[in-house]
């Protein structure tokens, strides 16, 4: 039997890739829209570079399998903003050394450290949106409050520690994804100058949790003591502004993507309320604060189904991501499609998970789905996947099961009407005027 020879890559019209560009940007059913004309994978050019887009699960498996001829691929707008020595621009075995050393930060241990504060974190914001006079823009609210815990129960920052980074780093993640030109006041410009002053911060706060470790004291708060013996592929200890960058892709990581999905999470179920009254009643024989001691594990899956299954839904319909990143080193053969050396491919998250089965009706909110047999019968990858799978994803899921019990078990939230909820897409899905919401105490 002869093997089947792959297939051509199709491919748009694009020559420039500028039209394309633009559109990349400016266009949420970019995407979609291509692969309904062209197939699960395609071509076009955008800003000059040759860029794969491709969904679904033979083609993600496949993908993964031929990880020795691809490599991690940023923008080059991400990649001078995290900069060099960054786990996220690293390969080989730089990068399973860096990830070794900041993966001790998200061990099941570590996260029982973090939980109880996590927890105070959850009961601070629910007494603040309490106090509030008026409706409220909620998503303003969550992207501080996983801003405090990535940076204060992980990193060991005070409040006055997190304020002093917040709106650096607010500046500076706007410009991830910016055209890469530092032109005076261009969004990149001032994300250039913010991460200058986010790396002197952040280091002083190493240096600081360094000294309380040679005098043998222990650390107030925080994680970075966990990182301590770090080494890199050679077995030589990590230097400081090594390590400095790593924990600035943590504070990004833990940030970004988590305020997303707890944004998300609350505005798919306020659009639901039917949904929404059927997780309720699991919550109410549900006890919040949790036990001394519980909080990392007490509204897992197999103590809060239906909680889990909201939170699969809402990654499906929304994940906090687009799509990730590889590079061709060499010719690769996806699902039975030719793709060519020095080609980026873009994994395309949403699109393939709503590929499966019409019956399923793969874009309704349907978070039962998930209790079902034979689960959603689609491909989900939310914290993308193989040996560059989010280091942050079992922190993330903790964040998001405490914030969601501790809330919705002390406030009812109403959906204000005349506002504009749909998604900016980037840096990370959030509507667009901010989630208004009314609320009062249960």
């Amino acid at each position: 039997m002869h093997a089947v020879a792959p297939r051509p890559l199709p491919r748009t019209p694009a020559v420039s890739g500028l039209l394309e560009t633009l559109a990349f940007f400016r266009d949420p059913e970019f995407a979609a829209d291509r692969f309904r004309r062209h197939g699960d994978l395609w071509e076009t050019r955008l800003l000059g570079q040759r860029t794969v887009f491709l969904r679904g699960e033979q083609a993600v498996t496949d993908l993964f399998a031929q990880g020795d001829a691809l490599e991690g691929w940023w923008p080059e707008s991400v990649r001078r903003l995290l900069g060099s020595l960054s786990l996220a621009n690293r390969q080989g075995a730089d990068h399973r050394a860096r990830r070794r050393v900041v993966g001790q930060l998200f061990t099941a241990a570590a996260l029982r450290r973090y939980a109880p504060a996590i927890v105070g974190l959850v009961d601070a914001l629910c007494r603040d949106l309490a106090a509030s006079p008026g409706p409220v823009a909620l998503a303003g609210r969550l992207r501080r409050f996983a801003f405090a815990v990535i940076a204060g129960p992980v990193l060991g920052l005070d409040a006055g520690e997190r304020d002093a980074l917040f709106l650096d780093f607010e500046t500076w993640t706007q410009g991830l994804f910016s055209f890469p030109v530092a032109l005076p006041g261009s969004p990149f410009a001032q994300a250039l100058r913010a991460r200058q002053r986010l790396l002197e911060r952040i280091g002083a706060v190493l240096a600081r949790a360094q000294e309380a470790a040679a005098a043998g004291r222990p650390q107030a708060a925080g994680g970075l003591d966990l990182l301590a013996g770090g080494l890199d592929e050679a077995g030589l200890p990590l230097a400081d502004a090594d390590v400095v960058e790593q924990l600035l892709l943590l504070l990004f990581a833990g940030y970004e993507t988590t305020a997303s999905s707890l944004v998300c999470l609350l505005l798919s179920l306020l659009q639901h309320p039917t949904e929404l009254a059927w997780l309720q009643e699991e919550l109410g024989g549900i006890s919040w604060p949790p036990a001394p001691g519980e909080a990392a594990t007490a509204f897992d899956p197999s103590r809060a189904p239906r909680l889990d299954a909201v939170v699969k839904e809402v990654m499906r319909l929304i994940p906090p991501v687009g799509g990730f990143f590889r590079y061709t080193r060499r010719p690769v053969t996806l699902a039975g499609v030719a793709i060519p050396a020095d080609r980026v491919v873009q994994v395309s998250i949403a699109a393939s998970h709503r590929l499966g089965s019409p019956e399923a009706d793969l874009d309704a909110f349907r978070p039962r789905r998930h209790l079902e047999a034979g689960g959603c019968g689609a491909l989900l990858l939310p914290y993308g996947g193989g040996e560059r799978v989010c280091l942050g994803k079992a922190l993330a899921e903790l964040e998001i099961r405490l914030l969601s019990v501790g809330l919705l078990k002390q406030l009812d939230l109403e959906l204000l009407p005349d506002q504009d909820l749909s998604l900016a897409i980037i840096p990370s899905p959030t509507p667009r005027d901010g989630l208004r919401v009314g609320l009062s105490r249960r």
